[in-house]
């Protein structure tokens, strides 16, 4: 019975390790996007590159409602505090989510 508890305890141990190095990648990935997205806005990137519209493209599902919540007259200052904080948030939900799954393992 010992035998079984310990390797469901590994078991547990590395599905929980592999949940929190996924979580840490796309939620890195999701942070990179958001900033880049604000980073192209800054710079004035061509709207018609592909790059470009990809970032936008994908930045636009992933601010979650942030864009548009404050309205600062300058365009500019405004897609760098909605998606800084939409970055911001989604850098701080993955953190937890890491933590936890540290936790159980």
């Amino acid at each position: 019975m010992s035998a079984s508890r310990t390797s469901v305890r590994r078991t547990r141990s590395r599905v929980a390790t592999v949940l929190a190095s996924v979580i840490r990648i796309v939620g890195g990935l999701i942070v990179a996007i958001l900033i880049a997205h604000v980073v192209l806005t800054l710079g004035q990137a061509n709207p018609t590159n592909d790059i470009t519209r990809f970032v936008a493209y994908w930045s636009e599902r992933l601010q979650l409602g942030f864009a548009g919540l404050f309205t600062p007259a300058d365009p500019r200052t405004r897609v760098v505090i909605d998606y800084g904080l939409a970055a911001a948030f989604w850098l701080v939900v993955s953190w937890v989510l890491v933590r936890l799954m540290q936790r159980l393992s």
